[in-house]
């Protein structure tokens, strides 16, 4: 509020503090998508419509997609150690299959995101290609996507180009993978679309809104009723410190909940 701390230096912040780290990739620092407009040929930061409703998780950014997942959350008993278990979402916003995609383009997370796929690239049209599509599928088409951001969008252009030339497939319409594609706005330069991502970050709308995303994720609106009425709520399973696997008796059970932390994600600690 004081202007004496960036927003991304808070948001690192933060993130230390609930115990993410670069170091893990299934604890990997998170970061919000601020913007909403990646089809407009100038970017208009004083524009609200320009950004990105912080006030609620990627799954309730549109109104159809936000019932969709109330409908599924009043439609499963609650049932502890269950797969099928109440929540908003049985995915996360951050693991380390979203880090490694994100940054695939670059070593060493070209051979982490391949070990993690079984040794080899996705499907083409399931890699990180669009900004503008990943966007659209996180948070409108795609019930199984809500990811956020990593901090790399806004300060490091390079994870953005296929410089080690990378065969990473052809798309079903013909389109054979190379560079990310960038909104219009960006010219078609990484340069410039990390330029203008980090201005949008450190905006005025986005200062006066972050708080609302902070408790989300970090904050009180991360889990309980809280959470509930925020159509924030994620598998039992993702709130790792809230699970005491000391008392789980079943090996199975135990390695299953294991394996799905490490494949899906975790929520952060609460700050």
């Amino acid at each position: 509020q004081k202007r004496e701390i960036s927003n991304f230096d808070y948001l690192m912040y933060l993130n230390t503090l609930a115990g993410r780290s670069y170091n893990d990739y299934m604890q990997y620092p998170v970061f919000p998508w601020v913007l909403a407009d990646y089809h407009s040929e100038t970017l208009n930061l004083t524009d609200p419509h320009t950004f990105r409703d912080l006030s609620k998780p990627m799954g309730a950014q549109t109104v159809e997609r936000k019932h969709k997942f109330i409908q599924r959350f009043n439609e499963v008993e609650k049932s502890e150690g269950d797969l099928s278990a109440q929540c908003h979402y049985c995915t996360h916003y951050s693991s380390a299959i979203i880090v490694a995609s994100y940054l695939v383009r670059m070593e060493p997370f070209t051979q982490t995101f391949c070990s993690l796929q079984g040794g080899s690239f996705d499907v083409a049209d399931r890699m990180f290609h669009s900004v503008k599509s990943t966007w659209e599928s996180a948070s409108r088409d795609n019930m199984s996507d809500v990811r956020e951001l990593i901090p790399e969008f806004f300060y490091l252009p390079e994870f953005l180009t296929n410089a080690n030339h990378f065969e990473l497939g052809c798309m079903q319409d013909g389109t054979v993978l190379g560079d990310v594609q960038l909104p219009p706005w960006a010219d078609g330069d990484p340069h410039k679309f990390i330029l203008l991502h980090r201005q949008a970050l450190e905006s005025d709308y986005v200062s006066a809104h972050l708080h609302r995303w902070i408790d989300l994720i970090f904050g009180h609106k991360q889990h309980g009723s809280a959470a509930v009425e925020a159509v924030n709520t994620y598998h039992p399973y993702f709130y790792g410190d809230k699970m005491d696997l000391n008392n789980i008796k079943d090996p199975l059970i135990k390695s299953t909940i294991l394996g799905f932390i490490s494949n899906f994600g975790q929520i952060p600690k609460q700050v």
